[in-house]
């Protein structure tokens, strides 16, 4: 059996979703698994044990080209993936993204049945069978995902996250923390795609600062290129240790998995954390992605405002009252039930 799936982005959504090609395996040892994901997302899947093959679609340059007018490059591209795909002969195609984009690769992929996860604008016209994303458990980590995988007949019994990390990463990670800041260290990652989903400046300087004096133990900062600016203000002025920018997100995984605990906000990273089974406190405002994670290192602080989730329409005047009333004494209390130093 030949299978694709189809999840595009975005990280910690891949994150979430990693436990299927597992699942399949266990149904079907024989079967090749395929993931069509977008180029940023490749490094989370090219490792992962039961994935066989990762193929990537460029979208930026599909929209790059269909902004400027190149359309007769542009169909040459599409064409040149439909090629690719079509070569593959999938018997199934599995669309976990539920858009119209996911629906229009998964149906330009050819499979001789495909399915979706909660389609939307439109894209139930591109697939064969729905499945809804509201059964199971809404409040686990990855519900929609387990759900899914069960009613497509699917061993559910265990559904761990699965982040594939290389050995030449793993190593990197290791040899940059043992000679920068030692084998030992907390990670924090604060940054994510809408303001109404950060935490504080202050907060994360004065949280940083009592997991250092607590237990003298380095506060390292992960994210990516695009938060150099906002990592700056947060650092300054305090002993943070900042590699925001610094590392690929395999090393960025790496270095989670070597971490003794890690903070963060709805972000890829924080998902990573609980993968990682390393002890996690998630800080959910706006939204909440899941509030049980299935693992006791792990913990979600969530506030559930009457205004939740706000997505891009805050009513608070910005304010952000759902994560300003997360303070950071919480959070040192939390985090110290969950991290558990050896005597």
């Amino acid at each position: 059996m030949n299978i694709l799936l189809v999840r595009l982005s975005a990280i910690g959504d891949v994150v979430m979703a990693s436990p299927l090609p597992t699942a399949i395996k266990k149904n079907h040892p024989e079967a090749k698994v395929t993931w069509l994901c977008q180029p940023e997302c490749k490094e989370l899947l090219i490792h992962h044990p039961d994935v066989d093959q990762v193929i990537t679609w460029r979208k930026n340059d599909w929209r790059a080209l269909w902004k400027k007018g190149h359309l007769l490059q542009l169909n040459k591209e599409i064409r040149r993936l439909k090629n690719r795909l079509r070569a593959e002969d999938f018997d199934l195609a599995l669309d976990l993204q539920g858009l119209l984009k996911s629906g229009y690769l998964a149906w330009l992929s050819g499979a001789e049945k495909r399915v979706s996860l909660g389609a939307s604008e439109g894209s139930h016209l591109l697939v064969h069978q729905v499945i809804s994303r509201d059964g199971g458990d809404q409040d686990l980590i990855g519900s929609e995902y387990r759900f899914f995988a069960e009613q497509l007949g699917y061993d559910t019994s265990i559904f761990e996250m699965t982040l594939g990390i290389s050995s030449e990463s793993f190593a990197s990670a290791q040899s940059r923390a043992q000679n920068s800041f030692g084998a030992e260290f907390f990670v924090i990652c604060p940054f994510t795609t809408r303001p109404q989903k950060h935490w504080f400046d202050d907060y994360w300087k004065t949280t940083a600062a009592q997991l250092l004096k607590q237990w003298n133990l380095p506060v390292v900062m992960l994210g990516g290129p695009a938060d150099v600016d906002a990592a700056y203000e947060i650092c300054r002025d305090t002993e943070i240790i900042n590699l925001t920018g610094q590392t690929s997100l395999q090393e960025a995984a790496a270095l989670i998995s070597q971490s003794k605990g890690l903070i963060g906000v709805d972000t890829g990273l924080t998902h990573m954390g609980h993968a990682m089974k390393v002890p996690t406190l998630a800080l959910f405002g706006s939204t909440c992605p899941y509030l049980k994670t299935g693992l006791k290192s792990s913990k979600v602080i969530y506030l559930n405002r009457q205004c939740a989730p706000c997505r891009r329409n805050p009513t608070c005047g910005g304010t952000f009252d759902c994560l300003r009333e997360i303070t950071p004494k919480r959070v040192m209390d939390e985090f110290a039930l969950l991290y558990k130093p050896a005597s």
